[in-house]
């Protein structure tokens, strides 16, 4: 879905759907802020309009009606009855490895170059058991992180413990 609600509200769709009950999950990351002639730290949306929901159309409709600001998000060239969905196997593994890293580096489409992808591992142990992916190939970067993505919406990369990598 998309909030078109500005980074610093007080109040994003967030946190009006997770008090209706929803299950909500959107990329967060802290920024400082200046509001009110005061620095503060704040979670904002690491994109801004994104905001998943694991809800049926028809349940989420009458929220859609209640807040002007919150709509579907739509793939090009479908119909405009048919929002986007993402797998719900993609979206838990995407969840779980996000939740469990203390500092997961977010990357829109795009962002991530071919020449940035490394070489292909599984995960043995740890949180991130049975993960299966490829690693984050930065000059300089001394921890291992795999990229964990939702193909054509944003890529994480999660930091990983070199003993629980296993070459594919």
């Amino acid at each position: 879905m998309r909030d078109l609600k500005r980074r610093n509200s007080n109040v994003l769709a967030i946190h009006d759907l997770t008090k209706a009950g929803l299950e909500v999950f959107t990329p967060m990351t802290q920024m400082v802020m200046t509001i009110g002639g005061r620095r503060q730290r704040r979670d904002v949306p690491v994109i801004q309009d994104l905001l998943f929901v694991h809800e049926s159309k028809a349940d989420l409709d009458p929220f859609v009606d209640k807040y002007p600001r919150l709509q579907y998000r739509f793939v090009l060239g479908k119909s405009q009855n048919e929002p986007m969905t993402v797998r719900e196997e993609d979206m838990q593994r995407f969840i779980h490895a996000v939740s469990n890293t203390r500092t997961p580096i977010y990357y829109k489409p795009g962002e991530l170059t071919p020449s940035m992808y490394g070489r292909k591992v599984r995960i043995i142990g740890g949180t991130l058991d049975n993960y299966e992916g490829k690693l984050l190939s930065v000059k300089g970067m001394r921890r291992r992180r795999l990229i964990v993505e939702i193909p054509n919406l944003i890529a994480a990369a999660v930091e990983v413990e070199p003993e629980f990598i296993q070459p594919v």
